[in-house]
Parts: C-alpha cells; sequence; structure tokens
C-alpha cells in the first residue's frame, strides 16, 4: 500500500486539502496528515477546521512514496517556513519520491526552495513569478515533470489528487476512484 504524506498548515485551501486526503484514502493510499504546527488542529483558509493525524515532528523520519501540499495563503507561507517539511522535502527529492503541490505551493514552497528548477510547472494565476528556474504552464490544470506534480488550484483539486492517485496506484485505480465520483 502507497503510503503519502499530507502536511496541513492553518490558512491551507479547506478544498484542496480535503479533496487530497479523500480520494487518495478513496483509492487504498495509506495517508498520513500531518500539522506543521504544535497541535494537530487547524483551520483552513475558509474556516473548515481539520484535525491532523499527528504532528509533523511525530513522522519526521518516516519516507513516504509521495508528499502532497496543499496550497492556500497564508498555508503555504507556513509550509514554506517550515524547515522540518523542507527538510523532508528534499530527503524524499533525493529518493525520488513524488513531490505535489497544488494553488500558491507550487511557487511559495517549491519555487522558494529550488524544487522546480528546470522543470514545467503550474500554481495558481498570479503566483507564477515564484516558480524560480520553471517553465510555467498557463494553459494546464495539472502538470507532471519527473517526481514533480504541481495543479493550478480549488478548481483542480479534483483532477490533480486523482493524478497522484494514478501516479501511485496505477491507471486503473484513479479510474475506478473517478468512476465513482462521477468524474
Amino acid at each position: 500500500m502507497s503510503q503519502v504524506l499530507v502536511p496541513i498548515a492553518n490558512g491551507n485551501e479547506d478544498i484542496e486539502a480535503i479533496t487530497i486526503i479523500d480520494v487518495l484514502r478513496r483509492g487504498g493510499v495509506e495517508v498520513t496528515v500531518a500539522s506543521v504546527h504544535e497541535v494537530k488542529n487547524i483551520t483552513g483558509a475558509n474556516g473548515c477546521k481539520i484535525e491532523a493525524d499527528v504532528l509533523l515532528t511525530d513522522v519526521a523520519d518516516v519516507q513516504y512514496d509521495a508528499i502532497v501540499l496543499p496550497g492556500g495563503m497564508p498555508g503555504a507561507e507556513h509550509l514554506r517556513d517550515c524547515e522540518l517539511l523542507i527538510d523532508m522535502l528534499e530527503k524524499h527529492d533525493i529518493q525520488d519520491a513524488l513531490l505535489c503541490a497544488i494553488c500558491a505551493s507550487p511557487a511559495v514552497v517549491f519555487g522558494t526552495h529550488g524544487f522546480v528548477v528546470d522543470k514545467q510547472a503550474t500554481c495558481y494565476p498570479g503566483f507564477e513569478s515564484g516558480l524560480t528556474g520553471a517553465q510555467y504552464m498557463a494553459d494546464q490544470p495539472v502538470v507532471m515533470d519527473d517526481n514533480i506534480i504541481t495543479g493550478q488550484g480549488p478548481a483542480a483539486a479534483m483532477t490533480f489528487s486523482l493524478a497522484v492517485l494514478a501516479n501511485l496506484n496505477g491507471y486503473e485505480s484513479a479510474q475506478e476512484v473517478a468512476n465513482g465520483l462521477l468524474c
């Protein structure tokens, strides 16, 4: 069974966080939701309350098949500023684990810390200048380049999550989940 880490922070985009977690779990992925704060409870950008499974510090030494970042502001900034998360992303990148981010996070997190240099990527329109060293794909809701998957924003959350699932568990698994969701 694939194992995925979904780090969350106050101000993450509610739809993106919940969609990522839900779609991957429907697809049989073992998802660990980890707060980057010192408490498990976070409040999304639009007021949804989400309780993480663990604190990020509890899983710092675990190797995942993927790390998937929701966007939203100021959530993406909290993720960007979490030194432990950046360290984990670097270690996972070396192991060719999937690194995935949607909305503001491809620019704010991946762009700031060099994960998209010489890659094609997308993000929420208006944040593209943060995709340092990347080729911005404005017309694509989801972009995959090597082990990096990026998505544009809330409306692309389902497609983005299904793309992550397809890369982890295969196209048929993603299609089965998509059919069940009437996608």
